[in-house]
């Protein structure tokens, strides 16, 4: 399998960023191809700018969306690994999807409303968060998430979500939890395809 991870955390030494190396390693070790797209480390620009739109306008995608595009073409399965700030993405992440998942690439508006193009793609999402998973599932945050993100971004433009773990408590967490969630995450790697 193709695996594209996008992976959106400004510390190197970050749990996020163990997540990454975990993830990484263990889909090498069942010999998928792997590509990390780090979009603090390719310093990414995420904001949408009038170049965009000129370049969409006039059929096309500025270079370095256009990179980008080419990797989720090569891509059977996408990962999205960044931490819940605000009760979402990283701007970073946000800015990746406004300028990568553009109009023509991901979605297009027919006669019979929104389409998406990139059928037959998968995609899994990891994320961190401070809080306590009880908390956010009790108030609601993770249902709010799924349907902006899972269902919002990822289902509108026709990939298969193959789910979406978040972990919580990370900051506070002890050692052997974080082992722990380091285990559950070589096995999701181990079960994807």
């Amino acid at each position: 399998m193709k695996q594209l991870i996008v992976y959106s955390h400004p510390n190197p030494l970050s749990f996020n960023h163990g997540i990454l190396d975990t993830l990484t390693k263990a889909l090498q070790a069942k010999g998928d191809e792997v590509v990390v797209r780090d979009l603090y480390a390719l310093k990414f620009d995420p904001m949408l700018k009038a170049a965009d739109f000129e370049a969409l306008h006039q059929g096309g995608v500025t270079d370095d969306v256009k990179a980008e595009q080419e990797q989720v073409r090569w891509a059977d399965i996408m990962t999205f690994i960044y931490p819940v700030w605000w009760a979402s993405m990283p701007a970073v992440t946000k800015g990746y999807i406004d300028r990568v998942f553009s109009h023509g690439f991901a979605y297009v508006y027919d006669a019979n409303g929104p389409r998406g193009l990139l059928q037959g793609k998968k995609v899994m999402v990891i994320s961190t968060q401070g809080a306590p998973e009880p908390y956010y599932a009790g108030n609601g945050m993770f249902q709010s998430m799924g349907q902006t993100i899972d269902d919002g971004i990822f289902r509108f433009c026709a990939m298969e979500v193959l789910g979406h773990r978040y972990f919580g408590e990370v900051p506070t967490t002890t050692p052997e939890n974080r082992a722990k969630m380091l285990e559950e995450v070589a096995r999701m790697a181990a079960a994807l395809k």
